[in-house]
């Protein structure tokens, strides 16, 4: 593999939703793009998320937003119901993109990475796969990179997009503490039904579930589990261990537990959270994403997050005359934004553990309404 050399060369470390992002922005400016990706062609880890409408404001500078939601099903509402099966609170989220679409789409991660690909693929970017980072060393205005293989790079920008224990964070000299918040969180593909057009959320005595649409036919399922220590269940064990957990919710769980009871596979994951305090950039390099930002889930807004930070990070590298006041700008322009998602994220997940789900609700409305606030 070659060398790249030049003014406008990036590597971009990770082919999740921000490295893709990321690349897309910056080759439609000019870059010379490569991305380096662990995993293989294809992966991706999750059934669905929700593209909240700062998301989608991001994608429609692109000529994404449209794609998006064509490939998943448009939503304007989250609709809380309490332990007893009753409505008790609605979140009419706010129109980014125009009121005659959708104020945010729920969307399958396969679907959404296919999209963000092609775009990628289209504006020439180069991904390779089973490859990363090993070290990383600043050399003048240029970042020297020793790949995974033993291959190196020198590029003007170096971005980690590698999740939320960013290798290239590390090698930046960038740290930060991961916390656990005592929360598993179980997501299952599911029939959809017909009832479910927005985002449902079902308080439970002990945990919360829910149900997010992600086309006309499918749905996912998730189910919040608190007060439980990190762990790993078997595969054999996640379907029946979740058809137990949704039997303590009345109403319309029912319904979704008879469709979680067959679905063909279920994954379980911890409620990790990470903010980079301080700077996000040293020298030419620069971590966007859960490597700089992981929100717990609560909020569904760390792909909006991922998506903004690469539409941003191109914008204020072609405003600025140097990579490093353009990284500056970059970082001066996200950290209070990023810092109020993940802080808003963890306090809603503390109440919810605490059962204290009516002083949740307000601080979901009002943060959907100030990250709806021009980025």
């Amino acid at each position: 593999m070659e060398s790249y050399r030049g003014a406008r060369t990036a590597l971009i470390v990770g082919a999740g939703v921000a490295g893709l992002t990321a690349a897309s922005a910056l080759a439609r400016r000019g870059w010379r793009v490569e991305i380096a990706e662990i995993g293989p062609a294809g992966a991706t880890s999750g059934w669905g998320l929700c593209l909240t409408g700062p998301s989608l404001r991001a994608l429609d500078e692109l000529g994404l937003a449209d794609p998006c939601l064509a490939a998943g099903y448009g939503m304007n509402v989250i609709t809380h119901v309490d332990v007893d099966g009753a409505l008790t609170d609605e979140v009419r989220l706010p129109h980014l993109i125009g009121s005659e679409r959708p104020a945010m789409v729920g969307m399958a991660r396969p679907a959404l990475y296919r999209t963000l690909r092609e775009q990628a693929d289209r504006c020439g970017v180069v991904v390779r796969h089973g490859l990363t980072v090993a070290a990383v060393d600043q050399e003048g205005e240029q970042v020297r990179v020793r790949m995974s293989d033993g291959t190196l790079r020198r590029v003007a920008l170096l971005v980690g997009a590698d999740g939320i224990r960013s290798s290239v964070r590390h090698l930046l000299g960038l740290e930060t503490s991961v916390a656990y918040h005592g929360q598993m969180v179980w997501r299952a593909l599911v029939p959809r039904p017909p009832w479910a057009t927005g985002v449902h959320q079902f308080a439970g005595k002990v945990n919360t579930a829910g149900l997010v649409p992600i086309s006309d036919s499918r749905a996912y399922v998730f189910l919040t589990e608190n007060g439980v220590e990190q762990s790993v269940l078997p595969d054999v064990e996640l379907v029946p261990h979740l058809w137990k957990l949704l039997a303590a919710f009345p109403g319309r769980v029912e319904e979704i537990r008879s469709r979680a009871a067959v679905a063909e596979s279920v994954v379980r994951r911890p409620v990790l959270t990470a903010f980079l305090g301080g700077a996000w950039n040293r020298g030419a390099g620069v971590v966007i994403g859960d490597a700089a930002h992981a929100p717990a889930p609560q909020m569904a807004s760390g792909a909006a997050l991922a998506i903004e930070d690469g539409a941003v990070l191109a914008q204020e590298l072609e405003c600025h005359t140097s990579i490093g006041a353009g990284l500056d700008a970059f970082v001066s322009r996200r950290t209070q934004r990023c810092r109020t998602l993940v802080e808003t994220s963890v306090v809603i997940a503390d109440l919810e553990q605490a059962q204290r789900h009516h002083e949740a609700y307000p601080l979901v409305d009002a943060c959907h309404r100030q990250m709806a606030e021009p980025v």
